[in-house]
C-alpha cells in the first residue's frame, strides 16, 4: 500500500470528508511529512474507488461548485488496519534491535565486576 493510499484511508476513519479535508487531514496525521497535491489526490481517489478501497458518500454545491465528500469501505477500513499492523511488526524489528543493542552484555559492565549475575 502506498503511503499516500494509508494515509487518505487514515483520513477517513473518523467520517466522510471532501477533497481539500483530505489534504488537510493527512498534512495533520502526518506531521506535516505527507503533502498531496491536488492531482495526486483525485488521481488516487479515483483508484481507490475503482479498488474498492472507498466510496462516494454524498456530493453537494458550496458556492456553485460540486463537492464530493469520500468515506472508507469495510474493505479501506480493513486494508488500513492491516497495513498499520504490517508496519507496526515492521518496526518492533528495528526498535526491538535498538533497545537490545544498549543493553549491557551479560557479565559486563560494573555489576558483573562486582560479581553480580547481569541478566538481560
Amino acid at each position: 500500500m502506498s503511503e499516500a493510499t494509508y494515509f487518505i484511508l487514515a483520513a477517513l476513519l473518523d467520517g466522510p470528508l471532501h477533497g481539500y479535508a483530505v489534504i488537510k487531514r493527512v498534512q495533520e496525521l502526518s506531521g506535516g511529512r505527507v503533502g498531496l497535491a491536488v492531482g495526486t489526490l483525485y488521481g488516487a481517489l479515483e483508484r481507490m474507488t475503482d479498488g474498492g478501497l472507498i466510496e462516494v458518500d454524498r456530493e453537494e454545491v458550496v458556492a456553485g461548485r460540486p463537492r464530493r465528500y469520500f468515506r472508507a469501505t469495510a474493505s479501506g477500513r480493513e486494508s488500513v488496519q492491516e497495513e498499520a499492523g504490517r508496519l507496526a511488526a515492521a518496526a518492533a524489528v528495528v526498535t526491538g534491535r535498538t533497545a537490545a543493542s544498549k543493553r549491557p552484555a551479560s557479565g559486563t559492565g560494573p555489576a558483573a565486576a562486582a560479581g553480580a549475575v547481569v541478566i538481560a
